[in-house]
């Protein structure tokens, strides 16, 4: 919602400005659909000479994520704490082998099924359950301390993978002004080409070149960076969610109590998302 807003706002004032100012949209109108032609199709082509495949559908996905904003709501980090609670509950109160088929099966589990979501969250399911499964097949103790390395390195793999696109959109915003330039460059070409034609009509095309300048560096300032920065922002905020879940796992590992455990994975949750202390225990006295 913010991002449209801001594009209304963004297009209101420029081309208002512009307006009120006793400029013309005609010249603008008119070169645009080439200008944007030559600067967009070579920003994507450099997009994929750049980037994977992989890369450029996280940068059109990543788009959408700026217009959506982050997925996870509150109701989403109470799910998460009462889910991975009442698996390590299960965990100690009935073992290992009475928690096998739920991580090996979460499709199936009867935990894992009140939370519907979560089955559709690969990234997330996988890193509770590949965990889990390693305090399941461990023949031994496991060091609290090892565990967290363990986690802090998938939750930065994943971290850094997701990054890539806006990274990649960032790429693209410091591209798009020199973009600009080529599209402008190729219209004074164009006009040199026409160099015997009148004033009016010379006027009119060094016009519709610098109208390939004005592009890029408003599609760069104005659209593209600001989405990249947005993205970024989206990407560490659904992130917070993969730390509730170590906390949860390393405070159980570490032997504190229940309580503590949950109390120090909610308050890792940024204020507009978490959920209050009643909220969370209220909630778990229910399960």
């Amino acid at each position: 919602m913010f991002a449209i807003i801001g594009i209304v706002v963004l297009m209101v004032c420029v081309f208002g400005g512009f307006i009120i100012a006793g400029g013309s949209m005609k010249p603008i109108i008119k070169s645009a659909p080439i200008e944007t032609f030559i600067i967009a199709g070579a920003g994507v082509g450099a997009m994929l000479i750049g980037n994977s495949m992989d890369v450029i559908k996280g940068v059109a996905g990543g788009v959408g994520r700026v217009f959506k904003g982050p997925k996870y709501k509150k109701d989403d980090y109470l799910s998460i704490i009462f889910i991975v609670a009442k698996i390590l509950k299960t965990l100690k109160t009935e073992g290992a082998v009475a928690l096998e088929a739920h991580i090996e099966n979460p499709e199936g589990s009867a935990i894992f099924g009140e939370y519907p979501a979560l089955l559709k969250d690969h990234s997330l399911l996988h890193f509770i359950t590949d965990t889990i499964r390693l305090m399941v097949v461990s023949s031994s103790s496991l060091s609290p301390y090892a565990v967290e390395e363990v986690m802090d390195t998938a939750i930065k793999t994943h971290h850094h993978a997701e990054l890539k696109a806006a990274d990649a959109l960032a790429s693209l915003s410091g591209a798009l002004p020199a973009l600009g330039i080529v599209a402008c460059v190729l219209g004074v070409v164009k006009t040199m080409d026409n160099i015997d034609q009148p004033p009016p009509v010379l006027g009119a095309l060094i016009g519709g070149a610098l109208v390939g300048t004005f592009l890029g560096v408003f599609f760069a300032y104005g659209l593209v960076d600001p989405m990249a920065n947005r993205l970024k922002q989206i990407i560490d905020d659904e992130g917070e969610i993969y730390h509730v879940v170590k906390q949860l796992i390393v405070g159980t590992l570490h032997g504190h109590p229940m309580p503590l455990i949950i109390e120090a994975a909610r308050v890792s949750i940024s204020h507009e998302k978490q959920p209050s202390f009643s909220e969370v225990f209220d909630g778990m006295r229910g399960k």
